[in-house]
Parts: structure tokens; C-alpha cells; sequence
């Protein structure tokens, strides 16, 4: 009897610990879901194309990486029940406060648009008009926000990121040659050192570890009200989200490696929507799988980036900022959330406005303030007096300086590149 005594007593541990976890969950899975946004979803897409499999083991090699950066913002969020913007007012004062607020509100804004123009080409290629899709977007996005409750907020959300492994089946369906996948984990550059894959590790980096992603994490455990007991389940519900991400980002570039990659030097497509167009006249449903999920990845962004800003104004002005507040109680955060969704939802619809090149604009500019918001959340998980016993091991420092050298190198060797081609011909 005391084996059978023993496997229950675990079985219901377990229950109870997977109860408390679903309970906890979401913040996590939702800032690394969302991170494959409309702009990740057709740089994954891109890849594919141009590269074939022969990418995916560097997008292996960010999930990690991700989950170090977010798990420090979780424990930033659960001890100091302060936004990420409130803590660098605190920590560095008033002019590095700004500094990061006006990066973040100038970046989120672009990015919005870039989810507006992800959302809009995704449902061209069922005919929807852009004018609907916008109109109808942002109706959704205020209802969702509208119940004043972050539990029915989170649920809501989470929803749509179970939409995200769409591409998962589609890719399926193609019967990949996974022996030629498998081959590809080991790393190697294709075709080279070149100014051109430069770009697309700094691409796929921008679209992995985002600045917003700290803001956005940051708040939402502070909004959730997760505290130090609960970091431990935060954790998981991070490293799930990172799974996620690669997942997704793999199976993508999987799709695209195996219907558009034409060796040796792929094809360029300039968007998802672009590479649902192309296939799905011969694969109707996984191009439209893909459709699909770029309009998804675009409103999980759009949700996720219009929040990270609202947050932020809100800790930084005084205003009341929860989602759970009704709207008669947060008008200022509302309207902020509000107004900045149809603004970018309206230059989209500008004739001539360029959309192509804001998209690039947003992932250059992610990548260049990565390095310095990295930085900012290093110091403040090293600062005794605020983190106590959850501030940084060595190891986490030597991790997180290990992000921000790579990051650095590869965008000193990207410019070198640029100016200096004959030193990559190798």
C-alpha cells in the first residue's frame, strides 16, 4: 500500500502546484507570444526565404536569452510592485527617467503602426479593405480592455496566443524534410560573412528581446499583483512563453524554408502577407494559415505594445493605470491607450504613408536601444537595497553583459560591413 500512498500523495502535489500555476500564469506566455508580432512573425518569414533552414539554430539560441532578460524583469516586478518606468525614475533620476520614457513612447508608437500595417496586409489577402480592418481592430482591442478586470484581460489574451501555434499544423502539412532541418542546428553563416546576414541576426535579435517586452512584463506582474512567493511560478510561466517563442519562430521560418527557399541565395520577400500571397494559390490552407496568423501576431502585439505605453505614462504622470480600474476611474491611462491606437491605426490609411520603411525604421531602432535598456535593468537588479536576496547572481550578470556584448558586436561587424565589404568576403 505505500507505493500507492506515495503516488498519490504526488499525484496531488502536483495538482495543487499545476493549479497555483495555472492560477499565476500569463504574464509570461503573453510578453513572449506577443513578441512574435506582426514585424517578428514576417522577419521569421524573411528568414525562411532568404536562408532556407539554415537560420533556425541562432532563433534556437535567442529563446534562452529571452527568458534571462524577462525572468529579471518578473523579479523586478514581484519585489519592487513597481513599473518599469516608475523603477527608473526612482533608481537614476529624472533625466535617464525621460530618457527611457520618450524612447519607449517614440518606438511603441512606430511599432504600433507596424502591427496596423501587419493586421491590414494579412486580411488583404481575403479582401478585406484596410479601412475595416482598422476600424474593426480597434473596437475589438477597446472591448477587450473595457471590463475592467486584468483576469478577463489576461484570459482574453491568452486565447489569441493559443492562435499563434498556428503555424505549427501548417508546417506540418507540408511534411518537412526534417533530416535537412536537423543538419541545420549545427551553427554556420550561409553564403558567408556579408552586410546582408549581419542584418538578419540583428533582425531576428530586435524581434526576439524587444525594449517593450521589460516595460510590458514589468507591469503586468505589478498589475497581476504577483509578489516574491510567487516568482518561482512566474519563472515557468516565462520559460513556457520562451519555448513558445522558438517554436513558433522555427516552425515559421520552417514554412517559408520549405515553399520559397531557392538555393544558394534564397528569395527576398518584403512581408508575411507577401509570402501568403505566393502560396496560397498552390497551398491554400497553409497560406492561409499564415494570413491568419499574421493578423493574430499583429493584434498580440498591438494589445501588448498600446498596454507597455499606457503603463508607463501612467506610472510616470501619477495616473491611476490598472486595467483593473474601470474606465471612470483610469481616464487618462484609458485615453492614452485609446488615442494612440487610432492615431497609428489612421496613418496606416494615409495614401503614400512609408509603411515599408517605418517597418524597417522600428527594427533598427528596437536593436539600437536594446543594448542601453538591458543596461538599465542590470543596474537595478543589483541594487541590494531594492532587490534584497532576489537581486543578481554573478552568473545572471555575466549572462545579461553577455547579451549586451553580443548585441553590440554584432552591430559594430553589421556597420563594418556595411562600409568596409571586402573584410566579411570570407
Amino acid at each position: 500500500m505505500q507505493p500507492v500512498a506515495n503516488f498519490f500523495y504526488k499525484y496531488r502535489r502536483f495538482v495543487k502546484w499545476l493549479s497555483l500555476y495555472l492560477a499565476l500564469a500569463g504574464p509570461g506566455i503573453i510578453v513572449m507570444v506577443a513578441d512574435n508580432d506582426a514585424g517578428g512573425i514576417t522577419t521569421y518569414a524573411a528568414t525562411g526565404a532568404k536562408f532556407g533552414f539554415n537560420l533556425i539554430w541562432f532563433i534556437i539560441l535567442l529563446g534562452p536569452m529571452a527568458f534571462a532578460v524577462q525572468e529579471m524583469c518578473v523579479r523586478l516586478g514581484a519585489v519592487t510592485k513597481r513599473g518599469h518606468a516608475e523603477a527608473i525614475f526612482d533608481a537614476f533620476g529624472p533625466f535617464w527617467g525621460w530618457f527611457s520614457l520618450m524612447d519607449l513612447g517614440f518606438l511603441d508608437f512606430l511599432t504600433l503602426i507596424s502591427e496596423f500595417v501587419g493586421m491590414t496586409a494579412a486580411l488583404s489577402v481575403f479582401g478585406v479593405p484596410p479601412v475595416v480592418t482598422v476600424i474593426g481592430v480597434c473596437i475589438l482591442m477597446i472591448l477587450i480592455v473595457m471590463h475592467g478586470r486584468y483576469w478577463t484581460w489576461e484570459k482574453l489574451v491568452l486565447l489569441f496566443c493559443g492562435l499563434n501555434l498556428i503555424y505549427i499544423p501548417a508546417t506540418l502539412l507540408l511534411h518537412p524534410d526534417f533530416g535537412a532541418i536537423q543538419r541545420a542546428l549545427i551553427p554556420s553563416f550561409p553564403n558567408g560573412l556579408s552586410p546582408e546576414i549581419f542584418f538578419f541576426l540583428m533582425a531576428n535579435i530586435g524581434t526576439t528581446i524587444a525594449p517593450w517586452m521589460l516595460f510590458f512584463h514589468q507591469s503586468s506582474v505589478v498589475d497581476k499583483g504577483l509578489t516574491e512567493k510567487d516568482i518561482p511560478f512566474a519563472r515557468w510561466d516565462t520559460l513556457m512563453g520562451s519555448v513558445f517563442v522558438v517554436l513558433v519562430a522555427a516552425f515559421v521560418m520552417i514554412l517559408t524554408g520549405t515553399l520559397l527557399y531557392k538555393p544558394p541565395n534564397g528569395i527576398e520577400i518584403g512581408n508575411a502577407a507577401q509570402a501568403a500571397h505566393a502560396i496560397i494559390g498552390s497551398y491554400p490552407l497553409v497560406g492561409a494559415a499564415l494570413a491568419i496568423g499574421l493578423f493574430d501576431a499583429g493584434l498580440l502585439g498591438a494589445i501588448c505594445i498600446s498596454l507597455a505605453s499606457s503603463w508607463a505614462m501612467g506610472e510616470v504622470f501619477g495616473w491611476a493605470h490598472s486595467i483593473n480600474n474601470k474606465i471612470s476611474e483610469a481616464p487618462m491611462f484609458y485615453a492614452y491607450y485609446f488615442l494612440s491606437l487610432i492615431v497609428a491605426g489612421t496613418v496606416v490609411l494615409i495614401p503614400g504613408a512609408p509603411l515599408v520603411l517605418i517597418t524597417l525604421f522600428v527594427q533598427v531602432i528596437a536593436v539600437t536601444l536594446l543594448p542601453a535598456a538591458l543596461v538599465f535593468l542590470i543596474l537595478l537588479l543589483n541594487q541590494e537595497e531594492l532587490m534584497g536576496k532576489y537581486k543578481n547572481t554573478f552568473l545572471q550578470n555575466v549572462i545579461g553583459l553577455s547579451i549586451v556584448t553580443m548585441i553590440v558586436v554584432l552591430s559594430t561587424l553589421y556597420a563594418l560591413s556595411v562600409l568596409f565589404p571586402e573584410m566579411f568576403h570570407l
